[in-house]
């Protein structure tokens, strides 16, 4: 068979094993749970709750109503001891009956401190399973080369840290590529990485970056298309390229590497590459690049690498906005949205790779974990009514049992040792693929800006940003990253905004940013107590160019990698709010509700 048909049946067949699963989505969850159970029932934690029950003889379905009756509902704080216990070195089931070797670092971008989580061969393979998947639809989309490559912006911390216990800690994307599933995954696509491991893993993401791009020049002509982890890698890798790409191209028309990457193995794997002199693609991507200049670096993506299909990342949440940056870099190029999943578990694969991110859904795949949804009913905060009400709750239900448009919480059971630990995503029910639900994202559960009765999330935050980002376009300049921040140090409390601006604006254009801002926050209990002066005028500051990547700089410095970072909307992080303040160099206060 040829290479091309090799393609073809690998896609065909993993295409029809989720088909044929999803049919079937809820009895292979009752399955899928009652294996959880059977493999783990003797560990600490469950058979605090099950104990007496025989596990192994009992009916699945049985099963399933016993646990969901009798097993509570869970947020990872409360399974944190049974975590820490594992990392200081106890040697006695747990959580899992297998022995936790792994623990995996979340971000800690999402709620302001990193967690631990459990990571076994299970997190691997699901992780190689979801991956082949979307290539699967992807390459059906967007039919690729076999041996193409791929230019991956993808970063890995520099070796593991070691608990007390002596349990190997490190983010989930530093186990996935040291482990053997992240090259069984390019074999059996037959798309490699531009990078070699010792780029990867180097631990010093410039340098990395710096490599993966020269690399990805040096094979343009075979890349396939262009990834990473988060929109906002590939946003900062290009935005690094505008300054460095002189550079780059010296080292390609010398044959030699630039002597900003000093670390000696990533140095010694990029040069048995790059070994000899090549002025013919030195000259034409200097030509190139000098015509991009002109252009604001538009379409740079499409003009340096001619046979790319597509750009693919994670582009919803917390990365839409960068959508704008990135669709300016990639020109005609589609993006494409990749699949959903945390650090506790993989959940849904994107089967349509024509929908634009901002209408991306995705398919959950009932193998991975067993999931429960918590209906949530929004709610208008009354001045009774206590911020943290955000929603009224149902019972949790099945995967089988959820409602087109419902808007749910996940809850995860997953083979790692999480047992009904609610994720925190909010989550829409847009439709069906056979009978397992496809999901719209919405936001995170957790308020983000809180003052007084209003409750304002992510999405909310991300709405009145583009709206007061929009009158910068009447000037050269253009918003680079945001945050913000609810000040309740003084009475009353109030909003503060930070923006990072690309470019000249001059101050009454940022006032009228403020203004629009404050404006355009539609939550009643924001908006009552504006009004009232409860709380008080929205506070825009600008900050240094830069600011932002000494946030990112910070993150990393505390075991996070440029991978997995998701720049936080909301922070009360103080080492961050210090930052932002010693950077900021304007304030600006809204004057929308002066009378």
């Amino acid at each position: 068979m040829s290479s091309t048909g090799n393609n073809i049946g690998w896609c065909a067949n993993i295409i029809y094993w989720f088909d044929e699963v999803s049919e079937r989505a809820g009895g292979v969850q009752t399955e899928t749970l009652r294996q959880i159970l059977v493999q783990n029932f003797e560990a600490e934690y469950l058979n605090k709750w099950l104990e007496g029950a025989n596990i192994q003889e009992m009916d699945a379905n049985a099963l399933e109503s016993l646990y969901t009756s009798v097993v509570p509902l869970v947020s990872h704080a409360d399974l944190e001891p049974y975590i820490q216990r594992i990392a200081d070195g106890e040697k006695e089931p747990l959580l899992t009956q297998e022995p936790i070797k792994f623990l995996s670092l979340s971000s800690g971008t999402s709620e302001g401190r990193q967690k631990l989580v459990p990571f076994t061969q299970h997190s691997s393979k699901t992780t190689l399973q979801i991956f082949k998947l979307g290539a699967a639809y992807r390459s059906r989309a967007y039919p690729a080369r076999e041996g193409g490559r791929i230019l991956e912006f993808i970063y890995s911390s520099k070796g593991f840290m070691r608990t007390r216990g002596g349990i190997r800690v490190g983010t989930a994307t530093a186990h996935y590529y040291a482990s053997d599933e992240f090259k069984l995954k390019q074999e059996e696509t037959k798309s490699f990485t531009c990078s070699p491991e010792a780029v990867i893993s180097s631990g010093d993401y410039k340098q990395s970056t710096y490599c993966h791009l020269l690399l990805g020049i040096h094979f343009s002509d075979q890349v396939e298309f262009v990834t990473s982890t988060f929109a906002y890698s590939i946003v900062q890798a290009f935005s690094t390229f505008e300054e460095i790409w002189k550079e780059i191209t010296n080292d390609i028309k010398e044959g030699k590497l630039s002597s900003r990457v000093s670390i000696q193995s990533a140095r010694d794997a990029v040069l048995d590459i790059v070994f000899r002199p090549n002025r013919n693609l030195a000259t034409r991507i200097q030509s190139i690049c000098e015509e991009l200049e002109k252009n604001d670096w538009f379409g740079v993506i499409q003009k340096l690498w001619p046979n790319a299909k597509y750009v693919y990342s994670i582009m919803t949440g917390a990365m839409l906005p960068y959508l704008t940056k990135l669709r300016h870099y990639a020109g005609d190029l589609p993006l494409v949205s990749g699949d959903y999943g945390s650090t506790e578990s993989w959940i849904g694969v994107n089967l349509d790779p024509f929908s634009p991110p901002e209408k991306v859904t995705f398919a959950v795949v009932p193998t991975f974990s067993y999931f429960e949804f918590i209906p949530l009913h929004r709610q208008i905060l009354g001045s009774n009514s206590a911020a943290s009400d955000d929603f009224i709750e149902d019972n949790p239900v099945p995967l089988s049992q959820v409602k087109i448009g419902q808007e749910y919480e996940i809850v995860l059971t997953t083979f790692t040792g999480l047992y009904r630990c609610r994720l925190g995503d909010v989550v829409e029910i847009a439709g069906f693929h056979k009978n397992t639900p496809k999901l719209n994202f919405i936001c995170r559960r957790k308020l983000i800006l809180t003052v007084n009765i209003d409750k304002n999330t992510e999405k909310d935050l991300q709405l009145v940003v583009d709206k007061g980002s929009r009158i910068l376009k009447k000037s050269r300049a253009e918003l680079v990253d945001f945050t913000s921040h609810a000040n309740v140090s003084n009475q009353p409390g109030h909003y503060v905004i930070y923006w990072e601006i690309k470019g000249d604006a001059e101050d009454r254009l940022i006032e009228e940013c403020c203004d629009e801002m404050d404006a355009s926050f539609v939550d009643h209990g924001y908006v009552v107590s504006r009004k009232c002066n409860t709380i008080g005028p929205l506070e825009l500051c600008i900050v240094e160019r830069g600011t932002f990547n000494k946030i990112m700089e910070n993150f990393i410095a505390n075991g996070a990698s440029l991978s997995q970072f998701k720049t936080p909307r909301c922070t009360n992080n103080p080492a961050l709010l210090t930052i932002l303040s010693l950077y900021t160099v304007k304030r600006f206060h809204s004057t929308a509700y002066v009378p």
